[in-house]
């Protein structure tokens, strides 16, 4: 009764339409404890319920974060015929995601092709989006425990995380899922609930008891109702909290304009008189001692109204007394025990009903349902907290004992109850497993607070060992369990668990939250050694995800030396060896942990990835079996094993295997990667694009995936389209080097150089160590005739890695465009001794032994080149250039007939074909060989400048063979006006120095062009 006037307020909505400007779509129902905020919020829920086409969803403290809230939501629906089925399936996945995170075995993500990886990200963030902090809508505070975790580890920083975790779930969006699990969830959340807004007139979202749940679910809420963040709500979707204090004006304040507040106060006495009046308390007497022991406050007007007011006794004062009068006008005596008895535990359904009250009373649980205190939700019931905490306080008064006596025993029967959840998740389950289950953890949640109330001294520690359980299951539960020990202590009045209870959820709120909570654990004397023994071994763990390797390793350690016979160590241990690098100590670390738990499937696949790593590919194999033979739905062993089968040269049986992984989990955006990959390294670029582009539909901030499909179209000469990709690949991680410089490739392709060396200098900014990027820009350089530049960028990646073939190699080019032959022909050996297998180096070293005057050098290397299987063209033309140096006119023409027999249309080979053959005395052969040389070098018209000006070298060189110096007059001038590099006129005039070598009667019509030539040079 009453509130007439705030039940109108919402019954009005729905006669108006949502599209209105001012339609009150957010209310705050807010007041003090007792004045009937959930029951006005239960009655707004009716009155949304009569409506035909109206779905609500109600939500109170059972919620600890923003997952928990949408997971609830999605119950309340489903359970009216409107299931968030998308949400469900993402929300399964989440939860098996975050057990990977700890336990499962990630390997590296491939290179992509052409280039190396990306490194990590500079240092942003915090550790706490180690377990999704920010994206659970928590706002870290500075606290108590402010100092508890190293000011280090908290700058590692978020991308750190990613990247540990990159290697630990092998696929970007299962990443993504676990870091930040409100930013995935939250847009299929609200893509399923708009489904259900379309086909409803309208739904409503109650967030009853919000002073308890806004601090974890504020963000969140203020990001869906505006759409700010993940995409806003429909317009006829309306979300009422309800709570005792004002809004966060942090969070809301940008906001509070648009928020409909409903401010409840105590009754009216009109109010208080009509309810009095439902209850037949008319009489004046009792009306009026009714208003002045309630003060009005809706509570305790209802529940003195359902008393014997008329009877006439005094009623005290209500804050000592109100209880002891309910119970002693209830006429039936079991009844009275049985509403003392219901105080004591936290929730009730008919199950816990039976356990906590006489048997007598055991079929009256409707009875205590109908009661004013009484709130119902979900088929079980909970009392107000203000009769709730009189009622304690009156029984722990009056006998201590009694108290004890039947916190214990509702202890024993919900730890009956967790014994029979265990059996029912049959003999395999083990701790995870049982911490994984909502029913077990519910159990065990009760069992702890009745044991804690019942002698808190006793139960403590093991309240303590399962508060670390809880950190190691998630913040969410942690939370609970704080809660939980702040609960007990509130109704114990004991100040100790108060105090634990404040400390845990101070610590939870911290930057790096579960490592604040696990030090916070290890630094109580009353945790027990296997306490301690798992402490350590989850803070190790957590300080893995951070890449803190050394301070995991240090803490398996402390774990071992409690519990030698634990598993989980030792493959805790294995697997930050493998992340470090150190495969051999890993793999001894999980066969230690597997001859201690033989069927663990994770340490059997950290180990076949160890094997991987170090290139024991049988035994990789072999325990990627056998992980797959204990759980055949183990996607990750299938993606792994076919890694395997890739570095075996097997690419059919790695498409199998990740086409299996994917079978296993169609979202499963890194297999569908990984499977493009190994596409594209085959040439299979129409499959490649189409695995990429279904990565991307998964995840569309797979960073990886945009650079790769972006690699695939420059590959197939679609440039705008690769660097588009990369736009995309840079603008989700600003700092992806190996994007970067990819785009640079692409940008230099395209000749837009200035583009092409911006991108190559950001992605050496993003990693100064990335020597793919340095080499890059060395070579760009090098076309630019930037050389001192040039050979700066070589020898800084020649000197980061020494065994990069490529980047000293690219320097040997330099020091030939510089005439500094030897230099190159230095940097080519140190080249093949890093590839002795290349015959490409051979090749470059012969030649510039040859231009260096080191003819025995020269031969000696075009010899190893000679018995390579199909050797070059220009191999065979450089040979015969150095055998016409040293008159071996026979050899030289032989060797010219081969480069010519092998690329018949380059005017070059033929014009050193016409020479040979006029030196062996065929003039006529070589009269009509000379003018087909230049007939094909004026019709080359490809390639940049340079290498039109080295065309225009080789013409003139043929006219001064010939010995028509007007047109080689005019060449030369030709030449000269295109200002060529000082190597194009270095190579000419050392091509006319064998011209005139070897043609005596050149001499004196060269004269003037070579010195013209000279001059310009200098």
């Amino acid at each position: 009764m009453g509130r007439h006037g705030e039940l109108a307020v919402f019954r009005e909505t729905f006669a108006r339409d949502p599209e209105e400007a001012d339609f009150p779509f957010l209310f705050h129902v807010r007041g003090n404890g007792g004045v009937g905020k959930s029951t006005l919020v239960r009655q707004w829920e009716s009155t949304a319920r009569e409506q035909s086409t109206v779905v609500t969803a109600f939500v109170d403290d059972e919620v600890h974060d923003a997952v928990e809230a949408m997971e609830a939501v999605s119950a309340r629906l489903g359970r009216q015929g409107h299931p968030l089925k998308r949400f469900d399936k993402q929300l399964a996945t989440y939860r098996q995601r975050r057990h990977q995170a700890e336990s499962a075995v990630p390997a590296p993500q491939p290179d992509p092709p052409g280039g190396q990886a990306a490194p990590a990200a500079s240092p942003s963030s915090t550790v706490a989006a180690q377990v999704g902090l920010v994206g659970l809508g928590m706002v870290p505070g500075v606290g108590a425990f402010v100092g508890a975790v190293d000011p280090q580890q908290v700058a590692l920083g978020a991308d750190r995380v990613r990247a540990a975790l990159n290697m630990r779930l092998r696929s970007h969006d299962d990443v993504r899922l676990v870091m930040d699990p409100v930013a995935v969830l939250a847009p299929v959340f609200l893509a399923d609930l708009a489904e259900v807004a379309e086909r409803c007139e309208r739904v409503v979202l109650f967030f009853d008891v919000y002073e308890r749940t806004g601090p974890v679910l504020d963000a969140w809420l203020h990001d869906i109702v505006f759409g700010e963040e993940y995409g806003g709500l429909p317009v006829n979707v309306q979300v009422v909290l309800s709570g005792r204090l004002r809004l966060d004006a942090r969070v809301w304040g940008d906001r509070l304009g648009q928020v409909t507040e409903v401010r409840l106060e105590v009754f009216t006495e009109e109010e208080a008189r009509t309810l009095l009046a439902t209850h037949g308390v008319t009489d004046e007497p009792s009306v009026d001692l009714v208003l002045r022991l309630s003060g009005r406050l809706p509570l305790l007007v209802d529940m003195l109204a359902r008393s014997d007011a008329s009877s006439g006794d005094s009623f005290g004062d209500p804050s000592e007394t109100a209880v002891e009068r309910f119970l002693k006008w209830e006429p039936d005596a079991r009844r009275r025990e049985a509403a003392l008895a219901c105080a004591l535990p936290l929730q009730i359904d008919e199950d816990v009903y039976r356990t906590a009250v006489p048997e007598a009373a055991a079929d009256d649980y409707p009875w205590l349902r109908g009661l004013a205190f009484v709130s119902t939700q979900a088929g079980r019931c909970r009392y107000h907290d203000v009769v709730r905490a009189a009622m304690l306080r009156l029984q722990r008064g009056q006998s201590p004992a009694r108290w004890q006596q039947a916190h214990t025993r509702l202890a024993d029967v919900f730890e009956r109850w967790r014994l029979g959840a265990e059996s029912d998740l049959g003999t395999a389950a083990g701790t995870f497993t049982c911490w994984e289950d909502a029913v077990w953890r519910e159990h065990r949640l009760n069992e702890t607070y009745h044991r804690l109330c019942a002698n808190h001294r006793t139960a403590l520690p093991d309240a303590l060992h399962q508060a670390v359980h809880a950190i190691d299951h998630d913040l969410a539960t942690l939370r609970r369990w704080a809660q939980i020990l702040g609960q007990a202590g509130d109704d114990t009045e004991t100040a100790v668990l108060g105090a634990w209870g404040r400390r845990l959820e101070a610590a939870g709120e911290q930057d790096g939250a579960s490592i604040a909570v696990l030090n916070v654990l290890l630094a109580a004397p009353g945790l027990g050694a296997p306490g301690r023994a798992l402490a350590y071994c989850v803070r190790a763990g957590e300080h893995r995800i951070a890449g803190d390797h050394e301070r995991a390793l240090a803490d398996y350690a402390l774990a071992t030396d409690i519990d030698p016979d634990d598993a989980r160590p030792h493959a805790g241990r294995g697997e930050t060896y493998r992340l470090m690098g150190r495969h051999e100590e890993a793999a001894a670390a999980c066969t230690r942990a597997l001859e201690l738990d033989p069927l663990d499937e994770r340490a059997v696949g950290s180990r076949g990835d160890a094997y991987r790593n170090l290139g024991r590919h049988d035994e990789a194999l072999a325990d990627f079996a056998r992980a797959i033979e204990l759980d055949p739905g183990y996607a990750w062993a299938y993606g792994s094993r076919a890694q395997v089968h890739e570095a075996s040269g097997r690419p059919d049986d790695a498409v199998a295997d990740y086409t299996r992984a994917i079978e296993l989990n169609p979202r499963y955006a890194w297999a569908f990667g990984s499977r493009a990959y190994v596409h594209q390294a085959q040439g299979r670029h129409a499959e490649a694009l189409a695995d990429y582009t279904r990565a991307l539909g998964i995840n569309p901030r797979y960073e990886w995936a945009f650079a790769s499909r972006a690699r695939v179209h420059h590959i197939m000469g679609e440039y705008e389209d690769a660097l588009a990709d990369y736009a995309r690949a840079v603008e989700i991680d600003p700092d992806y080097a190996w994007a970067l410089a990819s785009r640079a490739a692409t940008y230099e392709k395209l000749g837009r150089h200035e583009e092409a060396l911006a991108h190559y200098t950001r992605a050496i900014e993003a990693d100064p160590r990335y020597e793919w990027a340095l080499t890059g820009r060395g070579e760009l350089y090098r076309r630019l005739g930037r050389y001192e530049e040039a050979l700066a960028d070589h020898s800084l990646a020649f000197e980061i890695n020494p065994r990069y073939d490529w980047a000293v190699l690219n320097r040997g080019m330099v020091f030939r465009r510089l005439g500094r032959y030897e230099e190159a022909a230095a940097d080519y050996t140190r080249a093949m001794e890093i590839d002795p297998m290349s015959g490409a180096f051979v090749s470059h070293r012969a030649e510039m032994y040859r231009r260096a005057g080191l003819h025995e050098e020269a031969a000696a290397d075009y010899r190893l080149v000679m018995a390579a299987e199909a050797p070059a063209a220009w191999s065979y033309a450089g040979r015969a250039q150095m055998h016409l140096r040293l008159g071996r006119y026979e050899e030289a023409l032989a060797d010219c007939v081969r480069a010519v027999e092998i690329n018949s249309d380059d005017g070059w080979y033929v014009g050193l074909y016409a020479l040979s053959s006029r030196l062996t005395g065929d003039e006529q052969e070589a009269e009509r060989n000379f003018r087909r040389a230049i007939r094909l070098l004026l019709a080359d018209g490809t390639g940049d400048s340079t290498r039109q000006a080295l065309v225009l070298g080789c013409v003139l060189f043929m006219h001064c063979a010939l010995q028509e110096w007007e047109r080689a007059t005019v060449r030369c001038d030709d030449l000269l006006g295109r200002t060529p590099e000082a190597h194009v006129l270095r190579e000419v005039l050392e091509d006319l120095s064998l011209l005139r070598d070897v043609l005596p009667s050149v001499v004196p019509g060269t004269g003037p062009l070579v010195r013209r030539l000279g001059d310009a040079l200098a």
